[in-house]
């Protein structure tokens, strides 16, 4: 099988979630690296339609959408497995999946994180504080609920690492890197406790904005 190709922005947390679920299931990829001023382009608009990231080739076929991503490489990359085979377990891992992708991301992470890290590290901007400052209380809720969901298990379906792990673990790790991280977590020990274990995974530990710009540098300059 070869390897998967990934076209992204080096630090998109998206794409380090296919990177690390890649990881996981110990596959080679190389990285096919855009920036933000091409994504509106002809030339990305036939990589991802909507303009956005990331998206994959492989063996011929091309996808977009991180979490339809995730879930082809778990099919096609059966072991290890990282879908629960009870259905009231897989049920909760796409639960948590589209908390993130809705309710965490949406209005939270891409305020916060940008504002935060992605802005000043990629684009220069000045935090914008009343954006931050208005998405704090639905960074609350959402983080709450996540608590929740997680319990006092492992990782979020019990003791064995899942797509929802994956998923989620790239966004609260933009989170962390926020002054803002010390409030939004106050209330959710159990999540502060299990980012710390996903990121002590070797496939969190390879999937880091240097690591992954390292590979994208790598795979510029053979291109």
């Amino acid at each position: 099988m070869t390897a998967f190709k990934i076209h992204t922005i080096p630090g998109s947390p998206f794409a380090r979630a296919v990177c690390a679920t890649l990881a996981e299931k110990d596959a080679t990829y190389r990285i096919a690296p855009i920036g933000m001023e091409t994504m509106k382009t002809e030339a990305h608009l036939r990589v991802h339609p909507f303009g956005r990231m990331p998206a994959i080739d492989h063996d011929g076929f091309h996808l977009y959408e991180t979490q339809a991503i995730l879930r082809y490489v778990d099919r096609v990359l059966p072991t290890p497995a990282l879908t629960p085979l009870d259905a009231r377990l897989a049920a909760g891992m796409d639960l948590v999946m589209n908390v993130c992708d809705w309710y965490l991301f949406h209005d939270v992470a891409n305020v916060i994180a940008f504002q935060r890290v992605v802005g000043p590290k990629l684009m220069g901007l000045t935090p914008d504080e009343a954006a931050i400052a208005a998405a704090m209380p639905k960074a609350h809720v959402v983080m709450r609920e996540l608590e929740r969901l997680l319990g006092h298990q492992t990782y979020y379906c019990g003791d064995t690492v899942s797509l929802a792990d994956l998923h989620l673990a790239p966004q609260m790790d933009f989170l962390s890197q926020t002054p803002e991280w010390a409030a939004i977590s106050l209330e959710t020990p159990n999540i502060v406790a299990w980012l710390a274990r996903m990121n002590l995974r070797p496939s969190m530990k390879a999937t880091t904005w240097e690591r992954i710009s390292e590979l994208a540098k790598a795979s510029a300059s053979v291109s």
